[in-house]
């Protein structure tokens, strides 16, 4: 039988990845934008979109009408679980579809409680609080939780690199992981029965940030100062514990160093 998927975020890293594999199953998908779109403007040829914000819940309802399953892939620095609790609310009154949500390793393991915890790990925060949001719906759910994208890796990078000196937080490590690879397994679990919160998933290997940004710089032939900072607070010292690492489910299979390869060859 064919599933009525909603997928959000669809136009993101994350999103835009997931939903022609989604297509390609033969679901009938509906991604929710929070701008109209014409069908010329389609980002997944044969998906319907629909308009909607969930950071009011406006246009919520009836973008879950009708769907047997709601990919969460929405996501932004701030106000995640604000989102999450509108979607979850508009889901839980239209029916029974299995929602799956993607989160971040680290999000349970994370102490955020000071406001400079907050300042500094607020997205890891509402991370977890969306998680719970989802467990505790009363509808069927599935969680994976993985780390940070190569793709959001090397934004990170560019951003840094525009500095005369670029700050590396000591003691921090970045285990990367291909994007697309989180898409093929966020579409799996969603075309599969709701299985809560299912197994992590982190990239080939973990970086010092030291070590990542000096590989930016070579491979961009640029030369600046990567200065060492020590962070304070509770969440930055759980970050140095490898509380976002997941070095036993390192299943990733696209190293850093290629992805950088490829990106840097194509401009």
């Amino acid at each position: 039988m064919t599933s009525a998927i909603l997928l959000t975020g669809g136009t993101g890293t994350l999103g835009r990845l997931v939903a022609p594999l989604l297509l390609a199953s033969g679901a009938k998908l509906r991604i929710l934008s929070r701008q109209p779109r014409d069908a010329g403007d389609a980002l997944a040829e044969g998906a319907e979109y629909v308009a909607g914000d969930l950071t009011t819940g406006e246009g919520a309802a009836a973008a879950v009408a009708g769907a047997d399953v709601i990919v969460h892939c929405a996501g932004t620095s701030k106000g995640d679980d604000v989102k999450t609790g509108h979607l979850v609310d508009a889901a839980t009154a239209a029916g029974n579809a299995h929602l799956v949500y993607i989160s971040v390793v680290g999000a349970d393991r994370t102490p955020v409680v000071s406001g400079l915890d907050r300042a500094m790990f607020g997205y890891v925060a509402a991370k977890r609080a969306s998680e719970e949001i989802v467990a505790g719906s009363g509808l069927p759910w599935t969680t994976l939780r993985a780390t940070q994208f190569h793709e959001l890796t090397l934004t990170t990078a560019r951003a840094m690199a525009r500095m005369p000196v670029l700050p590396a937080p000591s003691g921090f490590r970045i285990q990367p992981i291909a994007a697309a690879e989180v898409a093929e397994r966020l579409a799996e679990l969603a075309l599969a029965a709701p299985a809560g919160m299912v197994a992590e998933m982190g990239g080939p290997r973990a970086y010092d940030m030291k070590e990542l940004l000096r590989g930016y710089l070579k491979a961009t032939g640029r030369r600046r100062p990567v200065l060492p900072m020590r962070m304070p607070g509770k969440a930055a010292a759980a970050f140095r514990a490898g509380a976002n690492l997941t070095p036993d489910h390192a299943v990733g299979r696209q190293t850093w160093e290629e992805f950088l390869a490829a990106a840097t060859a194509e401009g």
